[in-house]
């Protein structure tokens, strides 16, 4: 009776953890998606710069990225289940922290403190995932583990305006630490495992590294303001590349490094690990900002903006499978990413033609669901394709490279998006804004409101007949922005797709070793 009694318990310890991993997984992508479209609702209630405004989103993808390995590695020393614990509980504090916030800066702490409870949480969980099933089950766990974070990345802009517009901006962050109160509970059930060769964390060059990402966002959020010659922005960039240098002579004399520099030497890994940045510049890009343009130029609702963000979206929960069929009936994983990338690449570009003021989300739906097949065709395949071109040893750091690249690139692209688009907009409002003297504002306080997404707040200021004129001259110029940053990404995009297609060729003396012949369709 006890050996039953046994695997009943062990059987409901399974479930649990899968249940709070994957409810974990739906969470944090939210905060992602999300916090753009809450951003505007934000800026009204707390009355904050654009530039601090902005760290809300900035801090938890900096804080997100910038500690993945020193997390994972801190998971492998003190226990998975432990640091899962300790991942939940920071996010839940921080998540209700933010919630209660009066102040921008006590929110943006908070976000940076729960992008570093994010980290632990993702790293933790995966590696929990990966010790509790196996062989066929920890197949089908790890399809449960993408199509359940594909659909945080594909609702959480929705939600977040659904909440927003309903119970006020409060109410998104509240409901994360609501939720993860589940997490909590569900922990008790987890198993606790450690790695066989758990190393030391290399807290010099996570310390460096989260430097050098810190210090080149906080030039770029800045530099609209103070100028870019100012002597703060300069040096702010010069820190940066100092603290790079540092960061590779302390991982080139480190025992135990956070990065092995070796792995930059495997050209087909690099290849792979470029893919998440074309994704972060065709994609990621548009999660934050565009449902900002929505709300300026058509005068949409948040929810009305999330909702559309789902064209974008919703794709990502069914084009993995595809992906998993178009290899099974005989396409090489390279030709499976060069689709992928092709619609990217295509995906921007095509948004950049279509995007107009007054534009309707039919007018949308192509660029938007061509961006999301996009990256739905290399959801998770890129992983499963990353521990092909290593050697088995090495599979944990190139995933946690791959990791690292994939969200510090998206820290810092959406960044410079955000920069970009201030910068345009407000050379374009020098040009003509003195046809509207009754406007008492400055090009840069209006071009900071209305990329946050208010410029109802600037209209209030004039006289009603002037409103439609100067609500047509702000709207033209914030397109002429988005055009700009849109053919720049479609650009980049389209060089950095070649350049990894041509990385990913098949060697001519082992054409065994591709990684379109050795990953299995799904993986």
């Amino acid at each position: 009776m006890s050996v039953f009694a046994g695997e009943r318990d062990r059987r409901l310890g399974r479930v649990v953890a899968l249940v709070a991993v994957l409810l974990t997984l739906l969470i944090l992508p939210t905060s992602v998606t999300g916090s753009g479209v809450a951003l505007p609702h934000i800026g009204l209630d707390t009355q904050a710069s654009l530039d601090a405004l902005q760290w809300v989103v900035h801090a938890y993808n900096l804080t997100f990225a910038s500690f993945m390995l020193a997390c994972g590695s801190l998971a492998d020393l003190i226990g998975r289940r432990r640091m899962f614990t300790m991942g939940a509980v920071l996010f839940t504090a921080a998540s209700a922290v933010s919630a209660m916030a009066t102040g921008i800066l006590l929110l943006d702490l908070a976000r940076g403190m729960a992008g570093i409870g994010a980290a632990a949480l993702l790293t933790s969980g995966s590696s929990i995932m990966a010790t509790t099933f196996t062989g066929a089950a920890r197949v089908r766990v790890f399809a449960a583990v993408g199509i359940v974070t594909g659909a945080g990345l594909a609702l959480g802009a929705m939600a977040a305006g659904a909440l927003a517009d309903s119970f006020g901006w409060r109410s998104f962050y509240g409901s994360h630490a609501l939720l993860m109160l589940l997490v909590l509970l569900a922990i008790p059930f987890l198993r606790e495992s450690r790695g066989e060769s758990a190393a030391m964390v290399d807290w010099l060059g996570t310390a460096t590294f989260v430097g050098s990402l810190f210090l080149p966002m906080l030039g770029m959020v800045e530099g609209p303001q103070w100028g870019w010659a100012n002597p703060g922005v300069l040096g702010l960039l010069a820190g940066s590349v100092l603290l790079m240098v540092v960061f590779v002579l302390v991982e080139r004399r480190s025992r135990h490094p956070m990065l092995d520099l070796k792995l930059l030497r495997n050209t087909r890994l690099m290849a792979l690990c470029l893919i998440p940045v074309v994704v972060t510049f065709a994609f990621v890009i548009l999660l934050p900002l565009l449902p900002n343009y929505l709300l300026v130029v058509n005068n949409s609702t948040s929810k009305a903006a999330g909702t559309t963000m789902l064209l974008m979206t919703l794709p990502i929960l069914v084009t993995p499978l595809l992906a998993g069929k178009l290899i099974k009936w005989g396409l090489s994983t390279r030709a499976v990413f060069a689709i992928s990338l092709a619609c990217l690449t295509a995906g921007v570009a095509w948004l950049a033609l279509a995007l107009q003021p007054g534009i309707a989300a039919g007018a949308l739906a192509g660029p938007l669901i061509t961006l999301g097949i996009g990256l739905g065709l290399n959801f998770g395949l890129v992983d499963g394709a990353v521990l092909t071109v290593v050697a088995p040893e090495a599979t944990g750091t190139a995933a946690g490279f791959l990791n690292t690249l994939r969200l510090g690139s998206e820290a810092v692209v959406i960044a410079a998006a955000g920069t970009a688009l201030v910068n345009l907009l407000q050379t374009r409002l020098n040009d003509g804004l003195a046809r509207f003297p009754a406007y008492r504002g400055t090009t840069e306080n209006l071009a900071n409101s209305v990329n946050a997404g208010d410029l109802v707040g600037p209209l209030s200021t004039l006289p009603g007949e002037q409103r439609p004129r100067f609500f047509g001259f702000v709207t033209e110029g914030f397109t002429d922005a988005w055009h700009a940053v849109l053919w720049t990404s479609a650009g980049i995009c389209a060089a950095l797709s070649v350049a990894i297609c041509v990385m990913l060729a098949e060697p001519r003396r082992a054409p065994a070793s591709a990684p379109g012949r050795q990953v299995a369709p799904g993986r």
